[in-house]
């Protein structure tokens, strides 16, 4: 009798995975994680913390890039998949209507009571492509407002709202769409008065820099767009959940109710990917506006058992375990004690963020020394000083972190809602370790960053 033996397969060529991905996959990625030093062999996760081959704890100050809202393998969540799979479900007929997803939605309203009505996908892009969808059909209208710098996904359609070219290089041609800057309300009525937006799309807080929008715009532009006969989309992919200080981003702002609202990430667990575009009940019923379109908008695997049971799980423990005002309360504590360490370091510029999404802009120095050394760093390429102070919170201090975009001197910070004040303690502890190392001493620090400069020069070349 022959049989699959996961566990076996994975003692026997689990160690080959660099060099797998390198030949069947991204060639890129392990060969830009040799360059860093971070081609850990991690073997276990639990909550905000892996561990390596050799027992080695690392902080977890990324989350998957927010993914691991409630860390890894929160037992709530792997109880519910259990749960799922055991009941061996007649799941995904495609014709019958489970009680999962009407569930999950109902759950996932309640957070938004001027919402009506949910799609279920399967990834953030995906939410965001629904929105896009639904936006132009429910309008009649071709184009999408974005803001410069924005992330939405990198599918055609989301990246038709990308606002960095380094994404959208030849890939065109995309949507008709257009870049206003955020918070420039008279670009954004200009672009209105010509009377063919169908939408706004903004990140509450901007992923790429971790900028928050101007206190008052949304509203603001909620009000022209409305005027124009136009929609407001929140992309809170990486914003919602909690992971701000409130369940979703644009809650900050009084007054402020989207027409589509975007989310994912956070929703999975951890486990099975999930997307979830909510609406109002106007705009799902002129998509799906006779039983000719019941299937107009669709996804194979939306609405799946497992999905839906991980995020009703989800929801369960954040509002068990308090985990909005939680983050509010963590993010407000970090933020706080990164940002008192702004005048004690000439390198660091600026704290920002909301939440537990918080962002260390660092910026050119005043005295002579540094400045040489900084200036060094922006002629071969800008970013990596930052990608400097990541490099050792990983391998000296076991904390893992990483830029929040290409060619920005800006860590984000987006750890699990789940840390605890030990975790902040330790975290800020190794951060001002790394600042006194650039400042003060930094020989193996200012030697890596010249591997950086070499490396940055070679791939230039070819």
């Amino acid at each position: 009798m022959t049989g699959f033996d996961l566990r076996g397969l994975l003692a026997e060529r689990g160690g080959e995975r660099y060099e797998l991905h390198a030949r069947h996959l991204n060639h890129q990625l392990p060969r830009m994680l040799h360059t860093l030093g971070f081609d850990r062999v991690y073997e276990r996760a639990e909550g905000a913390y892996f561990w390596d081959a050799d027992g080695q704890e690392y902080l977890d100050m990324l989350a998957g890039f927010g993914v691991m809202g409630l860390g890894r393998h929160h037992p709530v969540v792997r109880q519910a998949l259990h749960d799922v799979l055991d009941a061996q479900l007649a799941d995904l007929t495609r014709f019958d209507c489970p009680p999962l997803p009407g569930l999950l939605a109902e759950k996932l309203l309640s957070h938004a009571p001027h919402l009506d009505r949910v799609f279920f996908g399967n990834s953030g892009t995906e939410a965001v492509e629904t929105a896009l969808k639904f936006a132009r059909y429910a309008t009649g209208r071709p184009r999408v407002l974005y803001c410069t710098h924005a992330f939405h996904g990198l599918t055609t359609g989301a990246l038709s709202v990308n606002g960095e070219d380094g994404f959208r290089d030849g890939f065109a041609p995309l949507l008709p769409d257009t870049a206003v800057e955020m918070g420039d309300l008279a670009a954004l009525e200009r672009e209105l008065k010509r009377g063919d937006v169908a939408a706004f799309v903004v990140e509450p807080v901007q992923g790429k820099g971790v900028h928050p929008v101007p206190p008052g715009f949304l509203r603001a532009a909620q009000e022209l767009l409305h005027r124009h006969k136009a929609l407001l989309i929140a992309d809170e992919v990486q914003t919602g959940l909690g992971r701000t200080g409130d369940f979703f981003a644009y809650q900050h702002e009084d007054g402020v109710e989207p027409d589509l609202v975007c989310v994912a990430k956070a929703l999975s667990g951890g486990y099975v990917p999930i997307g979830a575009t909510l609406g109002k009940d106007w705009i799902f019923k002129k998509v799906y506006s006779s039983m000719d379109r019941v299937l107009v908008h669709s996804a194979s695997f939306g609405s799946n058992a497992q999905a839906m049971a991980a995020g009703l799980a989800v929801l369960t423990v954040m509002e068990d375990e308090q985990l909005v005002a939680h983050a509010r309360h963590l993010g407000d504590l970090l933020r706080s004690r990164l940002a008192a360490l702004v005048d004690d370091y000439e390198l660091l510029h600026d704290v920002r963020g909301r939440g537990l999404m918080i962002g260390i802009e660092f910026g050119r120095p005043r005295s002579l020394g540094l400045r040489g050394r900084w200036t060094m760093l922006q002629a071969a390429r800008k970013g990596l000083f930052a990608q400097m102070v990541v490099v050792p919170l990983l391998q000296r201090h076991h904390i893992l972190t990483q830029v929040s975009g290409d060619h920005l001197e800006v860590i984000k910070l987006i750890p699990p809602l789940i840390i605890t004040e030990r975790d902040v303690d330790r975290f800020v502890t190794a951060f001002t370790a790394v600042m006194d190392d650039a400042h003060h001493g930094g020989g193996l620090m200012w030697d890596f960053g010249r591997t950086l400069v070499k490396q940055s020069l070679q791939t230039g070349r070819g």
